[in-house]
């Protein structure tokens, strides 16, 4: 089995917020977890007062989440051809 080295590439204060940028990571091809600390799910409010919610991918992804985690969203009711 092979390690990888796992870099925190943005993190969150609402679980939803990490879960829709570990989704955007995964369309992209990138895998993606989230680390937080929620005492298994039974105390969410740690990480909400804490380091809130960590996305991690590998070291050699890290360049390429970035950028998609950076580029605007689109907007799905827009014309890629028109430019709205």
């Amino acid at each position: 089995m092979v390690e990888a080295n796992l870099v925190i590439v943005a993190d969150f204060s609402s679980e939803p917020e990490a879960e829709i940028a570990k989704s955007a990571l995964e369309a992209a091809g990138i895998d993606a977890m989230i680390q937080s600390d929620t005492a298994g799910h039974m105390r969410t409010h740690i990480a909400w007062s804490g380091a809130g919610f960590r996305i991690l991918v590998r070291e050699e992804d890290v360049t390429a989440a970035r950028e998609v985690l950076e580029s605007p969203a689109q907007d799905i009711n827009s014309d890629p051809e028109s430019g709205e």
